[in-house]
């Protein structure tokens, strides 16, 4: 591969790459409302996974990727629920109940897949209508005309599903539940100091079952993305750590809406870049074994979080079950 051709390949990763950021910003946008509120989500992994699980299942039987995705946010927001119920009514640990979830939704949704297809875990191939499908946007030959921008429209713009043109909504609209509402401004205090809300008068029960279930709505959004849109069927263990992933990018954005939306974009072009460079020998180093661009997006995460972010603190009350004082 010479220089010439490793340009390129940076830059045609790019369309992959926001595709692969989608599922990350539904997630880290679920993790980012949950812990805010003073909820660590570790299972975000497994919200994600049962909700792919769910929409493939759902999609394949009725046909309608809508129905599908209903059942995906469904499946997710009621596992919401029970990381509620361990860790916001029971006052367990939060990080004991998230890994559970993830444990749980990896060996129910390998069983029930294959109790239900014996396909080996995974659903049948999905037929087109029961796909979230790419849109062609209108005059794409005469954007074509345009240095820069014709590509853009084409590659990055146009061709997308529904679900991706929803991701980048859902940025602008977390900003504005967090910063420009009564329920965000309560959120962001619930997650900073409980005692002083539970003074005012507010349930920071209510608060934070809340939060969870906001954060189980996008990952039904993520999970769903992952089964009917980006692929054509449910694979088992299809989220492959994605929501990991998801939790770095929010630990590397400080929590913060639109940060979390670069750097999701950051993590999914890596990902892009390592799947492209897979049996490509790079210039001036010859041929790299696959496994080194496998673990590459994985590597550079722990290196930016390492070195490139400073101090990142988390919401004071992050990970401590709250005692009402009486």
């Amino acid at each position: 591969m010479t220089l010439t051709d490793f340009l390129l390949l940076l830059r045609d990763s790019i369309p992959g790459g926001v595709r692969l950021a989608i599922p990350l910003i539904f997630t880290a946008l679920a993790g980012l409302f949950s812990e805010r509120s003073g909820i660590f989500d570790i299972g975000l992994e497994g919200k994600m996974l049962a909700s792919a699980f769910a929409a493939a299942c759902v999609a394949f039987v009725s046909g309608s990727p809508w129905l599908g995705l209903g059942a995906g946010i469904l499946t997710s927001m009621l596992i919401s629920l029970l990381h509620g119920f361990a860790s916001i009514t029971n006052r367990g640990n939060q990080i004991v109940s998230g890994v559970a979830i993830n444990f749980m939704a990896s060996g129910l949704t390998a069983v029930l897949g294959q109790a239900w297809f014996g396909q080996g875990g995974r659903t049948p191939q999905l037929a087109n209508e029961a796909r979230f499908e790419p849109w062609e946007w209108p005059g794409l030959e005469a954007m074509d005309q345009i240095p820069v921008l014709g590509w853009i429209y084409r590659f990055i713009i146009s061709g997308q599903n529904s679900l991706t043109y929803l991701a980048f909504l859902a940025v602008p609209i977390s900003w504005w539940v967090l910063y420009r509402t009564r329920f965000g401004l309560r959120l962001r205090a619930v997650g900073e100091n409980p005692a002083a809300v539970d003074t005012a008068g507010i349930s920071v029960t209510f608060l934070r079952y809340r939060a969870v279930l906001c954060a189980g709505f996008l990952c039904g959004f993520a999970g769903a993305y992952l089964s009917i849109a980006q692929s054509a069927a449910f694979i088992k263990e299809m989220s492959a750590g994605k929501g990991y992933i998801a939790l770095a990018a929010l630990i590397f954005a400080k929590w913060k809406p639109v940060p979390v939306l670069g750097a999701c974009l950051l993590f999914g072009y890596l990902d892009s870049v390592a799947i492209r460079l897979q049996g490509k020998s790079l210039p001036g180093v010859g041929e790299v074994p696959v496994q080194i661009f496998q673990a590459l997006p994985y590597i550079l995460t722990v290196v930016l979080l390492a070195g490139f972010i400073g101090v990142a603190n988390p919401p004071k009350a992050g990970g401590v079950a709250y005692t009402k004082e009486r």
